[in-house]
């Protein structure tokens, strides 16, 4: 890409960006006392942790902007690192650009000890994403984490913690922020324009909550170490669908998206994986993405899953419509419908068409680089993440329950509940702690 095109496509960002008025999100002073700082003008230099199917879309929009170097990977399955060495060879020679000497790592610290990484993107499984982004942050690295935040809602109050107190930028992956259909329906729900909100609906996909692990075991492939990719989880086997093999000569990437995704043992389910970025618009639309519910009812056989918050607003997670993921405002005056791609309303003064460039996502990236440059926080910050994570984490807990839980969303506690306190974090196994 020439720096002519990304100067436009970086205006685009920019301009949608302000456009909304994001005045709740303050550009922070960090001075100059992360060692990460760059001046306007110096290139950003990138390392990658965990190089899975995620990892790989965004090495190429990473290394889209010409402020961008990657000289680093790490993961635990050796063939994944030659790929991703490959990859960005590929890239920098695709952008005519001199190449870098690429390292990589099979410990994920060993690069964060390197003093030439300035910033780092953690695609990792979800129960790395806190001690990874923890480790980075005493690093003095600035980082974009893939949503969710955390794996558990503890961790997030930790990472929050170690970010503020390290003063990294630190960028979210709920990237659906930076596309100007969503956008366009948070502004016109934040100006009034459908009156009081009553009620979201929130699509996140069927079934929401993750399942118990049911995989049979297999053998592990060569060059993979399973026993750190588990980390700290209660020991559970291998299966090829939780780190779906690849090959090389001939290429053949994953099939399918890692497995972990779905089980509880490992992941949230469609709950933390679309509802970090559906909950995410839904909450950032009625206010709330700095807050939370305050009651959190599960889903019964004639009801869905319902959360209540502080300003008389309830969110559903639900099917709705022609069953997408995605959400929909309703407020005295109309709706506004809004998924990836699509924008639709009932109201004249919301209407609004959007070319295919404006819904894409290329201004979060852009985003990231230029936080880490302007030492400000991003689009979506640390305390978003969280505030988003927290809730989708929530749903899962009040179905495992299996019934009605009330929430502190200021001091992050269950109210006179300790059953559900319980499940704010779980016991690290194999000597693993948080930061």
């Amino acid at each position: 890409m020439s720096k002519s095109s990304f100067s436009r496509r970086k205006f685009i960002g920019t301009s949608l960006l302000s456009s909304i008025g994001l005045s709740s999100i303050p550009a922070l002073s960090f001075a100059n006392s992360n060692p990460a700082f760059k001046k306007d003008s110096e290139t950003i230099k990138l390392g990658f942790i965990g190089v899975g199917r995620q990892a790989m879309g965004l090495l190429n929009n990473m290394m889209n902007n010409p402020s961008v170097d990657v000289i680093a990977g790490a993961d635990v399955y050796e063939i994944k690192l030659q790929r991703f060495k490959e990859r960005v060879a590929r890239n920098y020679q695709e952008h005519q650009r001199e190449a870098k000497e690429v390292r990589l790592y099979a410990d994920y610290k060993e690069l964060l000890a390197n003093p030439e990484v300035d910033a780092v993107v953690i695609a990792s499984p979800d129960h790395w994403h806190a001690m990874m982004a923890i480790d980075a942050c005493h690093a003095g690295k600035d980082i974009y984490l893939e949503k969710p935040l955390t794996f558990t809602i503890h961790e997030g109050q930790e990472l929050i913690k170690a970010v503020r107190g390290n003063n990294i930028v630190l960028a979210v992956g709920s990237m659906q922020r930076s596309a100007a259909n969503f956008q366009h329906a948070v502004r016109m729900v934040q100006k009034g324009n459908l009156g009081k909100i009553t009620e979201v609906l929130v699509n996140v996909g069927t079934p929401p909550h993750p399942k118990p692990y049911d995989l049979p075991k297999q053998e592990i492939p060569t060059g993979l170490d399973w026993k750190t990719w588990t980390g700290p989880l209660p020991d559970i086997h291998y299966n090829e669908e939780l780190n779906p093999p690849i090959s090389l000569n001939p290429e053949q990437n994953e099939k399918v998206w890692g497995a972990w995704r779905w089980y509880e043992e490992t992941g949230g389910g469609l709950m933390t994986d679309w509802g970090a970025h559906m909950i995410d618009i839904a909450q950032w639309g009625i206010g709330m993405d700095r807050n939370g519910p305050v009651e959190i009812i599960p889903a019964t056989d004639s009801s869905p899953l319902t959360y209540f918050y502080p300003n008389d607003v309830k969110i559903h997670i639900t099917p709705f419509d022609e069953g997408r993921q995605g959400v929909k405002f309703f407020g005295e005056k109309g709706w506004i419908k809004v998924s990836r791609g699509q924008y639709d309303t009932n109201v004249p003064a919301c209407e609004r068409k959007f070319s295919n460039e404006e819904t894409r996502f290329n201004a979060h990236h852009v985003d990231f680089i230029d936080s880490v440059k302007m030492r400000k926080d991003p689009i979506v910050p640390v305390e978003i993440g969280h505030s988003t994570c927290t809730s989708c984490t929530l749903g899962n807990i009040a179905h495992k329950l299996g019934r009605p839980l009330k929430w502190d969303p200021t001091k992050q506690v269950f109210i006179d509940d300790f059953e559900a306190n319980t499940h704010l974090h779980y016991v690290y196994q194999h000597g693993y702690t948080l930061g």
